[in-house]
C-alpha cells in the first residue's frame, strides 16, 4: 500500500488535513498552468490562482510560496520584495528571463518540463510546512559483524532521549530487522513490503504516523516473511520523506552497495563506516569505502577496538584515508540491561556516552528526558 499525498494516516485523519496553505500561482498561460496544477496535485497543494497581481496584496505576502509564470511577470513588478517568489515557464531560451527574474525579486528561475521534480518536492515542503530538513546520518559495518546495526539503534535513541524527532531506518533486507533489537518485533505499524511498491512522492507526516513507535522514535524496519528488494524508487521516495520531517534521520545500511543502497546514500548528510582494528576488517573496510566514497562525499571512521598489536583508531582510519569520528568503546558482553529489554544506547553506559558526544559535536545535543 502507498502512502501518498492525501491519504488517510494511521489514526484516519486526512494526511492533506495537515497540511499549510497552497502556493499562489500568476500566470495566464493555459498549458502553464495546467503543468503546475498538475505538480500542485502530485505534491499534495490546494493552490490559488491568479492571472495577474492579485488585487488583495496579503494574498502575495501571506503565500509559503508564489509561481510565477514569465508571460505574467512584468504584471507583477509592482510587488513587494520577498523569499520564495519562482519564475516559471517552458521555453528554454528565452534571452529576457534573467532581467524579468530580477525585476521581480525571484529567488530562482525554473523550466518545465526539466525542473518537474524538484518544483514538486518543493511545493511539498511548504505544504507540509517543512522549516529544515532532518540531520541524515548513515551507519555501515567496514566488515560483517562490526556492530553497525548496534550503533545506528544508539545514536537514535540517544537522538529521541534529547527531545529530538528521530526515525530510524532499516536499510538491510538481510539484516533481521533493525526492531529486533529494540525489543519491538511485536509492535503494530507498517514494515518495508508496505513501501517496496511506492513511487512518486510519499508524503512525510503519513509516513511517520503509520510506523511503529519504539523508544520515543519511530521505526521502519523488516518484516519477518520473505526478504523483499526495494526499488531504488521507493527507497528515494521514502528517504525524502523521512527527511522532510525534519530533526534527525539514522539510516543502517548494508556493506553492498546496488541501486537502492546508492539512492539511500545520496540523501545523506554523512556516512559512518564502523572497523574493527583488525588488519583483515581494515582490508575489508577499504573495498566498502571506495564503493561508498563515489556517492557519499562525507564518509567517515567509527573505530573499534580491541586492537591488533600496533594499530589504533589514528592508525585505522589513516589506512582508509578517511576522517575519524570517534572510537567506539569496547564492552565486553551484553550491555548492560540489554536482557531487560533495554536497547542500545538506553542504559548510560559507555555507548550511550560515544552516541551524546557524536551529537553533540553535530550541535544537535539536548537535555535528556
Amino acid at each position: 500500500m502507498e502512502i501518498v499525498a492525501g491519504s488517510i494516516t494511521s489514526k484516519g485523519t486526512p494526511a492533506a488535513a495537515e497540511r499549510r496553505a497552497g502556493p499562489l500561482i500568476v500566470t495566464e498561460d493555459v498549458e502553464l498552468l495546467d503543468d503546475l496544477l498538475r505538480l500542485c496535485a502530485a505534491a499534495g497543494a490546494e493552490p490559488e490562482v491568479h492571472h495577474s497581481l492579485p488585487e488583495d496584496r496579503g494574498s502575495w505576502d501571506r503565500a509559503p510560496l508564489i509561481l510565477v509564470g514569465d508571460d505574467a511577470a512584468a504584471r507583477c513588478r509592482g510587488a513587494a520584495r520577498r523569499r520564495g517568489v519562482l519564475l516559471v515557464g517552458r521555453e528554454q531560451d528565452d534571452p529576457d528571463v534573467w532581467r524579468l527574474a530580477v525585476e521581480i525579486g525571484a529567488d530562482s528561475v525554473l523550466r518545465l518540463p526539466d525542473a518537474e521534480r524538484w518544483l514538486v518536492d518543493r511545493i511539498a515542503d511548504v505544504a507540509e510546512g517543512v522549516e529544515e530538513r532532518a540531520l541524515t546520518v548513515g551507519v555501515m559495518g567496514g566488515r560483517g559483524g562490526a556492530g553497525a546495526s548496534t550503533l545506528a539503534c544508539a545514536l537514535a535513541v540517544t537522538a529521541a532521549r534529547a527531545g529530538r524527532r528521530t526515525m530510524l531506518i532499516d536499510g538491510d533486507p538481510l539484516g533481521g530487522g533493525i526492531d529486533v533489537l529494540l525489543g519491538g518485533e511485536q509492535a503494530e505499524g507498517r514494515r518495508w513490503p508496505d513501501f517496496a511498491s511506492s513511487k512518486g512522492r510519499v508524503a512525510g507526516g503519513a509516513l511517520e504516523e503509520s510506523l511503529p513507535e519504539l523508544h520515543q522514535l519511530r521505526v521502519l524496519s523488516w518484516d519477518r516473511g520473505d526478504s523483499v528488494v526495494v526499488p531504488p524508487e521507493a527507497m528515494r521516495s521514502v528517504l525524502a520523506a523521512a527527511r522532510r520531517r525534519g530533526g534527525v534521520v539514522v539510516v543502517d545500511l548494508p556493506r553492498r552497495v546496488d541501486e537502492a543502497v546508492a539512492e539511500a546514500l545520496a540523501q545523506l548528510d554523512l556516512g559512518l563506516l564502523v572497523v574493527p582494528g583488525e588488519l583483515r576488517a581494515v582490508a575489508a573496510a577499504n573495498r566498502v569505502a571506495s564503493v561508498v566514497g563515489m556517492v557519499l562525499p562525507d564518509l567517515r571512521v567509527v573505530a573499534r577496538g580491541p586492537y591488533d598489536s600496533g594499530l589504533d583508531d589514528g592508525w585505522v582510519a589513516a589506512s582508509l584515508g578517511l576522517p575519524l569520528a570517534g572510537e567506539l568503546p569496547w564492552e565486553t558482553g551484553p550491555p548492560a540491561g540489554r536482557a531487560e529489554g533495554v536497547p542500545p544506547g538506553r542504559d548510560g553506559g559507555p555507548l550511550a556516552r560515544f552516541c551524546t558526544a557524536f551529537w553533540d559535536r553535530a550541535g544537535i545535543g539536548g537535555t535528556a528526558s
